[in-house]
């Protein structure tokens, strides 16, 4: 494997403030390995300004192994870069060309505004979540793992829709500012197992509607699922739409009755 060093110049969006002007900065790397990753290039360059005396770039990081989604960023306009199915803190150097310029930003939605430089406020995603509200489960110990018997193909599509880390990349990569795919994929992981029956078609209505709040609406563009790293399919959104419109459906007849 190559471990060749390489000089990056990057273009940087730095914005003091939700209200503030933001600018294009231009900083040069020299001398990054290919091995390093996105972040522990970004980590160089700010320790480099902070040794010149400049205030550090603020970006988005925690657990830097690509489960936690708080590493989103906007990479020469594609959400978490060149390399399908990675977030931010997997992509590493080896993916740039030395003397590359890269131009770097913070998600692009109005869902989420900028806190600072390439850090956004995704709040509205804890909202969504919050609207959802619980399943009915019996408490007590823990049950045994085979006591609720799901068959491997539901198992593994529920586990496909839970991959969701709610980075917001399906959100900045829409036209629409749609929160669809993440709306779906949160829905689809309860909706699939027995414990998320009993609240099922309540949870849709009450997550699609806090989502149509804050969000744009779809319109089947696809680019959410190709810029999600965890490539979750879009099937789940029409899942969602599905139990919604029954949802809907159960409502209209119980007011009827009444």
């Amino acid at each position: 494997m190559s471990n060749h060093l390489k000089n990056i110049t990057l273009r940087i969006w730095r914005q003091a403030g939700p209200a503030a002007k933001g600018n294009f900065e231009t900083h040069v790397v020299d001398e990054i390995t290919d091995e390093a990753s996105f972040l522990e290039m970004l980590d160089i360059l700010n320790d480099k300004l902070v040794t010149e005396g400049k205030e550090a770039v603020v970006f988005d990081h925690d657990c830097r192994e690509g489960i936690c989604g708080t590493c989103s960023l906007m990479i020469d306009g594609q959400a978490h870069g060149p390399q399908r199915g990675t977030a931010t803190c997997q992509l590493h150097m080896r993916q740039f060309k030395s003397n590359d310029t890269i131009t770097i930003e913070p998600w692009r939605a109005s869902a989420f505004p900028i806190i600072k430089d390439l850090m956004v406020d995704r709040s509205a995603f804890d909202r969504i979540i919050e609207s959802g509200g619980y399943i009915t489960a019996d408490t007590g110990g823990a049950p045994d793992a085979n006591l609720i018997p799901i068959s491997k193909i539901v198992a593994d599509a529920a586990m496909d829709s839970a991959a969701c880390i709610g980075c917001g990349a399906c959100v900045a990569a829409c036209p629409n500012g749609a929160a669809n795919l993440f709306t779906g994929a949160k829905i689809a992981h309860l909706s699939r197992l027995p414990q998320g029956q009993a609240e099922r078609y309540s949870r849709v209505e009450a997550m699609v509607e806090t989502m149509d709040e804050r969000f744009g609406s779809c319109t089947n563009h696809g680019e959410c699922e190709a810029a999600c790293p965890k490539e979750i399919s879009i099937d789940v959104i029409a899942l969602m739409n599905k139990d919604f419109r029954k949802a809907k459906f159960s409502n209209r007849k119980d007011l009827a009755r009444k």
